[in-house]
């Protein structure tokens, strides 16, 4: 990006750089008090910031299009208790604290959550590609994506995920684990997405962790199982011997 934010001891908030990448929030100084965190989104030739405050407000500034004006949606940007943003597809989605999604930005990377908001109930994580969001309600472990198709926006039709417990994102490609400790992936199948070579090793997955381009799963027996684009860790066979424990 082409701008910085700072949080400063009391909460305000210090921005430079190019305006149109959210470098000036002069305009907004009274409202940005208490803040406690910042996300940016890029976009073509612009990017917005999106401050979270204490008492669960957002204010948001930058290229008004890709995020930077939430005005619209002040009355729903209340109880917030997270906010997640893509990478670059200058979008937002907040997470608020009765489990429901409100969304802003360029709708097709996920701005607009307009169709799904039934789905969207319960929420309770949110994890975001450079396009696209997957969020995971509590309830039943159920996963609903949505955002940028390639990125990880639309799950296979033959997909339909239940009780996962924890969703992780390369930079177009979501992994879920579910309960059992197996795994489910989609998106880029170059970033991750196709996982199906190592599905008969993904067992009692533990946890997973990602790169840009790959996956890294642990297992329970402190094996480490590897996949996406080779260059970007998805071929750790040169260091299998390593993996271990």
């Amino acid at each position: 990006s082409r701008a910085f934010a700072a949080i400063k001891a009391d909460g305000s908030v210090v921005t430079w750089g190019d305006e149109m990448y959210g470098g000036n929030c002069r305009a907004l100084k009274d409202q940005l008090k208490d803040v406690q965190g910042i996300q940016v989104s890029r976009w073509s030739f612009g990017a917005a910031f999106a401050a979270l405050r204490k008492d669960g407000k957002v204010v948001s500034w930058g290229l008004p299009h890709a995020g930077g004006d939430s005005s619209g949606l002040k009355a729903q940007l209340t109880n917030v208790k997270e906010i997640q943003a893509t990478k670059f597809g200058g979008s937002f989605a907040a997470l608020r604290l009765d489990g429901s999604v409100v969304s802003w930005g360029i709708p097709r990377s996920g701005g607009d959550s307009t169709d799904i908001q039934d789905q969207l109930h319960d929420i309770t994580e949110i994890q975001s590609t450079e396009n696209a969001f997957a969020a995971r309600r509590g309830s039943d472990g159920a996963v609903i994506a949505w955002g940028g198709e390639r990125d990880g926006g639309l799950m296979p039709t033959d997909m339909e995920l239940r009780d996962v417990v924890r969703i992780q994102a390369t930079s177009k490609a979501f992994a879920a684990i579910r309960r059992d400790g197996t795994v489910a992936t989609w998106g880029d199948p170059d970033a991750g997405g196709e996982s199906g070579y190592v599905q008969e090793q993904l067992i009692n997955v533990q946890h997973i962790q990602a790169s840009s381009l790959a996956f890294a799963a642990l297992l329970s027996n402190g094996r480490v199982v590897t996949w996406g684009t080779p260059h970007a860790g998805g071929d750790s066979h040169a260091v299998q011997d390593q993996l271990r424990d």
